[in-house]
C-alpha cells in the first residue's frame, strides 16, 4: 500500500480488529492509549504503542494529541474506529492539513450525516421517504406545537441533532411530560455531542430498524452490501444485529436498498457508511412503509454480520478504498458482490445488569475467568483477557459474539447464538449474557415478532428469567455476578468493618489516616467517577484501623475504602474544625479575581498611555460610557490569544487580555426605557491588544454573541477599530481565520435587531467588513476604514501608505460610508445611546418647540429658498433631531426625530440644493 503505517485512533475491540485487518495487508500499526488505558489488550496487538497525555475517554478525544501521535510515530495513515472521533470533521481535516490519510469519508460527507436535519434534507431532496417532524434545533414551543399536530393519540421521539448511540432521545406520547423529556435530551446532547440541538419526529410504534451497508471508492463507485436488522434495543441502544433482515419481502429490499444508494451518489460519498431506516410494522406486503432516519458515515459497531454472510474483510475494503483502490479492483462492484448466505447474529456482552423496570446499570471488576466460545460459525470480538481490571471512564461493551449459520432458516441462527452464550466463562465481573440468553429465548424473538420496543415491553419478563437462567445453568461461568456480590477480598483489623466505595470510581483522595478518630458524617474520601467528584463520609464513628486503597486506585462499587474499628466519639475525641473565617479568599478564587484585574485598565498602565498619546481612550472606557452603570455582564473576559505554541501562557495572560475583544450584554438607557426594553450587546475590539486583530479566540466569542443577539432579538452596539486578521495565532484548527460563522452570522443580523457600528482610529479588512455590515456607522474624525490595510497594499505592489491616508474620513464621509460623522469617541458613544433610543420606545419627557413658529418656516413665496434644517428642528421634539449621511446625498435629508416623545424617520429634500430635485447621490 503506498501508506505505510496505521494509527488506530482508537481503544478495545474495534482497535483490535483494526489492527489485526491492517496485518494482514502488511501494513504496520501504531495503539494510542492514556496512561489509565495502559493495560487494554489493543496496546500489545498493534505492531507499537505510543503515549497520549490524559486519561479516559477524554484522552481519545484530544484531536491535536491524535494527531501529534501520528506525527510522532510517523504514521501516514488514521483509522478513527467507531465513537470517539469518528465522524469527527475537524480530524479529518486536520489529517489532511497535515498529510494523514483519513480512513472514513470526506470532510464534506461527514459535516452532512453529522448533522441529522441535513441528512434528512437530503433525502427529502432524493424523494426518499423521512418521518415528519421538525427541520433543525426545534424550541420546546415548536415540539409543543408539532406534538399537538399529530392529535389525539400522537406521541413523538426526541432526537438529539448530532451524534447517536441512543443518547439524547426520549419517547414522549403525554404532552405534559414533553418539556421534561426535552430537558432531558438537551442535556444528554449537550454532555455527549457539545451540542444541545434537538428535533422532534412523530413515533413509529410498531418499527423496525433496517440499516444498508454502502461501501464507496474515491472515483465515483458505489456499492451496496446488503442490510442487516437491529430491532432489538434498550432505550435506543442495540443489543442484538442479524444480516441479512428477516423481516423484509424481496420487494421492500429493494426499495430500501435503492434509496440507501441513492443516497450515498447525491452526497458523492466514498469509504464504508451505514444508511438507516424505519419500517412501520402496522403496514403489510411490498407497500410497507419506511422511512430513512439517519446515515453513519463511519464502520459500525455491527459491521461483522454482514462481513460473515458475504464474506468479505470490510475493515480492509476501508483501508484500500481510503488508499485509492476502485471498488473494481477489489472485487466489490456490484455485479460482483454475492447474495448472502445464511444468517449472521451479533450480540453485545455488556458489562451491565438491569432491573425489572428496565433501569441499567454498568458493572465492572476484574475478570478472574475469561474463557470464549468457539467453533465453526463462532466469532469473538473482545479486548478482555484474565486478569484485566475493567475501566469506568469506558463505555459497558466487553465483547461481541457473532454467530453464523448457513441454513435457510432464522431458527437456526437463532439455536447457535442460544448454544454459543452458553460456553461464555466470565468471572470477577456482571454482564448481560444472562439477559441475552432470556431474550433468545422468548417465544416472540424465535417467531420473529418482535420490533423495537420489544425490550422495554417484556422488561420484567426478561429480567426473571435471567435470573433463573444466572443459577445454575450460567452461575459457574460467573455470569450471574451482580453487583451486589462484588466485594473487597481483603479484611481488616479484628474488630474493624469496612467503609465502603459508594460506586465505581477511581480514589482522589484520602483525607484521613490511620489511627485517626472519625465522627459519623465526616468526610473521609474523594472519589472520581463519569467525570465528577463524589465526597466519601464515615457512616458512623470509630477509629481508622486500616487504609485500604491509595489515591489513583480504581475501586469497584462496594470495594472497601479503609477499615473503621466502630466506637462512639464524642466532640471532644476528634480534631475540632477550625474556625471558618467568612472573610477569607481561597486561592483558586484569589486567582480568579487576579486575572480578572490583569484585563482592567487600572493594572494596563502602558496600554492607556498609549491611547492618550492619540487622544483616544480604552475599550473599556467607551463600553462604560455607553452602558447603564452596573450592567454590563461580560463574556470572555479570560481568553487568550491562541498562540501558546510560540509563548508562553504568563506571557499571553499578561499581554492578550480577552483576545482583544470586550464583549457581553448589558442595558443602555434603562432609565428612559425599563431594563427589559434597554438590554443591548456590545462588542469591541481592543487596539491595545494586537492592534485590534481578529483572533482565533476572540472570533470564537464574537460567534456567541452575534448567535445570542440573533436568538434574543437583541440591539448590537460594534466598536470596530481594529487591524483585521491575525496570522499570528498558531493553536487553530482550519486552513485560514476566515473559515468560521462570524461574517456570516454578523450579516443575517441586518434588518433583525438595530446594528450600530462605531469606529474611532484604524479599521481595515476583517473589520472594516464587519463595520460595513452595521446598519449605521459613526466615526469620528480621526477615522481611517479601508477594506485592505497598508500591508495589503504594499504587499499588492500598490505603493507605500500611512494608515491615515487609507480611506480617511474626508473621504469615506462624503461618499457615504460614514452615516455620522462626529468629533471623539465621547460623542460617538453619545451618538449611539441617541441612535439606540429611536428603538427602544416613546420617552415620557419631552419639549417641543413653540409650534407657531412653523407658520412662518416656509415662505409665502414658494420660489424662495429656505433652509430646510431649520423647519425640521422646529417640527421635532428639542434635542431629539439624528441627521444621517449629512456629507452625502445633500439634496435629501435623512433623519431620526421625536415628536411629542415618539421616534420618527424623517426624509426631506432640501430646497438649498438644486431646488430640492433628487439627484443620484440623493436617490442612494
Amino acid at each position: 500500500m503506498p501508506f505505510q503505517k496505521l494509527l488506530i485512533a482508537n481503544r478495545g475491540e474495534i482497535a483490535i480488529r483494526i489492527a489485526r485487518a491492517a496485518g494482514e495487508t502488511g501494513l504496520a500499526t501504531v495503539a494510542i492509549y492514556p496512561a489509565d488505558d495502559a493495560q487494554s489488550l489493543h496496546v500489545r496487538t498493534a505492531d507499537a504503542a505510543h503515549e497520549i497525555p490524559g486519561r479516559g475517554a477524554r484522552a481519545y478525544l484530544d484531536i491535536e494529541a491524535v494527531v501529534a501521535a501520528a506525527k510522532a510515530t510517523g504514521c501516514d495513515a488514521l483509522h478513527p474506529g467507531y465513537g470517539f472521533l469518528s465522524e469527527n470533521t475537524l480530524l479529518a481535516r486536520r489529517c489532511a492539513e497535515e498529510g494523514i490519510t483519513f480512513v472514513g469519508p470526506s470532510p464534506e460527507a461527514l459535516d452532512l450525516f453529522g448533522d441529522k436535519a441535513k441528512a434528512k434534507a437530503l433525502a427529502k431532496d432524493c424523494g426518499v421517504p423521512i418521518i415528519e417532524g421538525t427541520g433543525g434545533p426545534t424550541t420546546l414551543e415548536q415540539a409543543r406545537d408539532f406534538f399537538a399536530s399529530l392529535g389525539a393519540g400522537g406521541a413523538v421521539m426526541i432526537k438529539a441533532i448530532a451524534g447517536g448511540g441512543g443518547r439524547g432521545m426520549r419517547i414522549v406520547d403525554d404532552a405534559a411530560k414533553l418539556e421534561e423529556a426535552y430537558a432531558r435530551c438537551q442535556s444528554e446532547a449537550k454532555a455527549a455531542f457539545g451540542s444541545d440541538g434537538v428535533y422532534v419526529e412523530r413515533l413509529i410504534r410498531n418499527a423496525r430498524h433496517i440499516e444498508v451497508q454502502i461501501i464507496g471508492d474515491r472515483h465515483g463507485a458505489i456499492s451496496h452490501l446488503w442490510e442487516r436488522e437491529c430491532t432489538i434495543q434498550r432505550r435506543n441502544q442495540k443489543l442484538i444485529e442479524v444480516a441479512p433482515s428477516p423481516s423484509l419481502s424481496d420487494g421492500l429490499r429493494t426499495r430500501i436498498i435503492d434509496a440507501a444508494k441513492e443516497l450515498a451518489a447525491a452526497a458523492n460519498y466514498d469509504n464504508l457508511g451505514t444508511f438507516e431506516f424505519l419500517v412501520d410494522g402496522d403496514a403489510k406486503g411490498d407497500a410497507q412503509a419506511f422511512a430513512f432516519i439517519e446515515a453513519n458515515p463511519r464502520l459500525q459497531v455491527e459491521h461483522t454480520v454482514t462481513e460473515e454472510v458475504l464474506g468479505v474483510d470490510l475493515v480492509q475494503a476501508q483501508l484500500a478504498v481510503a488508499d485509492g483502490a476502485t471498488l473494481g479492483s477489489l472485487g466489490l462492484a456490484q455485479a460482483y458482490i454475492p447474495k448472502p448466505r445464511g444468517y449472521a447474529m451479533q450480540l453485545r456482552i455488556n458489562m451491565e445488569v438491569m432491573d425489572e423496570n428496565g433501569v441499567t446499570k454498568p458493572t465492572g471488576g476484574t475478570l478472574s475467568m475469561f474463557d470464549l466460545p468457539a467453533g465453526p460459525g463462532v466469532r469473538v470480538d473482545t479486548f478482555g483477557c484474565s486478569g484485566y481490571k475493567t475501566s469506568a471512564a469506558f463505555d459497558s461493551l466487553l465483547a461481541k459474539v457473532i454467530v453464523h449459520a448457513t441454513g435457510p432458516n432464522w431458527t437456526d441462527v437463532v439455536q447457535k447464538a442460544t448454544r454459543t452464550l452458553r460456553e461464555f466463562r466470565i468471572g470477577g465481573v456482571a454482564t448481560n449474557i444472562p439477559f441475552l440468553g432470556a431474550v433468545l429465548a422468548h417465544p416472540d424473538f424465535i417467531a420473529n415478532r418482535i420490533n423495537t420496543g420489544f425490550i422495554d415491553t417484556h422488561v420484567a419478563a426478561l429480567v426473571h428469567v435471567a435470573n433463573d437462567l444466572s443459577a445454575p445453568e450460567l452461575s459457574e461461568a460467573g455470569a450471574a455476578v451482580t453487583v451486589s456480590d462484588i466485594r473487597e477480598t481483603s479484611s481488616g483489623p479484628a474488630g474493624s468493618v469496612p467503609v465502603p466505595a459508594p460506586l465505581q470510581g477511581t480514589i482522589v483522595a484520602i483525607e484521613v489516616r490511620e489511627g485517626d478518630l472519625v465522627r459519623p458524617g465526616q468526610q473521609i474520601a474523594v472519589l472520581e467517577s463519569m467525570k465528577m467528584e463524589h465526597l466519601v463520609t464515615a457512616p458512623h464513628g470509630g477509629k481508622v484501623t486500616r487504609i485500604a486503597a491509595g489515591a489513583g486506585v480504581t475501586l469497584m462499587q462496594d470495594e472497601a475504602i479503609l477499615f473503621l474499628e466502630p466506637a462512639e466519639i464524642d466532640a471532644h475525641d476528634v480534631v475540632k474544625d477550625e474556625d471558618v473565617d467568612l472573610d477569607h479568599i481561597r486561592p483558586d478564587l484569589a486567582e480568579l479575581i487576579a486575572r480578572h484585574a490583569i484585563t482592567l485598565d487600572e493594572n494596563r498602565p502602558a496600554s492607556v498611555e498609549r491611547r492618550r498619546k492619540t487622544n483616544q481612550r480604552t475599550a473599556r472606557e467607551n463600553v462604560a460610557q455607553l452602558v447603564d452603570d452596573g450592567s454590563f455582564v461580560e463574556y470572555g473576559s479570560l481568553a487568550i490569544a491562541a498562540q501558546r505554541r510560540r509563548r508562553k501562557v504568563d506571557d499571553l495572560i499578561m499581554n492578550t487580555p480577552a483576545d482583544g475583544l470586550i464583549s457581553g450584554v448589558a442595558t443602555v438607557n434603562a432609565e428612559k426605557f425599563g431594563a427589559e426594553g434597554a438590554r443591548c450587546m456590545v462588542i469591541s475590539y481592543d487596539y491595545t491588544v494586537l492592534a485590534g486583530t481578529q483572533g482565533h479566540m476572540n472570533h470564537k466569542k464574537i460567534d456567541r454573541m452575534l448567535g445570542l443577539a440573533e436568538q434574543w432579538r437583541m440591539p448590537l452596539v460594534f466598536y470596530a477599530e481594529g487591524g483585521g486578521g491575525r496570522p499570528g495565532d498558531t493553536d487553530r484548527l482550519g486552513m485560514t481565520g476566515l473559515d468560521g460563522p462570524s461574517f456570516v452570522q454578523f450579516a443575517k443580523l441586518s434588518g433583525l435587531v438595530p446594528v450600530i457600528g462605531v469606529v474611532s482610529g484604524y479599521c481595515f479588512a476583517g473589520n472594516a467588513a464587519m463595520l460595513g455590515c452595521c446598519d449605521v456607522i459613526i466615526a469620528t474624525k480621526n477615522a481611517s476604514i479601508g477594506m485592505g490595510g497598508p500591508a495589503m497594499i504594499e504587499g499588492g505592489g500598490l505603493g507605500v501608505y500611512h494608515p491615515a491616508e487609507v480611506g480617511p474620513v474626508s473621504f469615506q464621509s462624503p461618499n457615504g460610508v460614514i452615516d455620522i460623522l462626529v468629533e471623539d469617541e465621547v460623542e460617538a458613544t453619545t451618538a449611539a445611546q441617541k441612535y439606540l433610543s429611536y428603538f427602544q420606545g416613546a420617552v415620557a419627557d419631552w419639549k417641543a418647540p413653540d409650534q407657531r413658529l412653523l407658520r412662518r418656516a416656509i415662505p409665502e413665496n414658494r420660489l424662495r429658498v429656505y433652509d430646510i434644517r431649520t423647519v425640521i428642528d422646529l417640527l421635532a421634539d428639542e434635542g431629539s433631531v439624528l441627521e444621517i449621511r449629512r456629507d452625502f446625498g445633500v439634496g435629501m435629508i435623512t433623519a431620526f426625530i421625536r415628536i411629542e416623545g415618539k421616534p420618527f424617520g424623517l426624509i426631506a429634500n432640501n430646497p438649498k440644493h438644486l431646488g430640492g430635485a433628487i439627484d443620484a447621490p440623493a436617490g442612494d
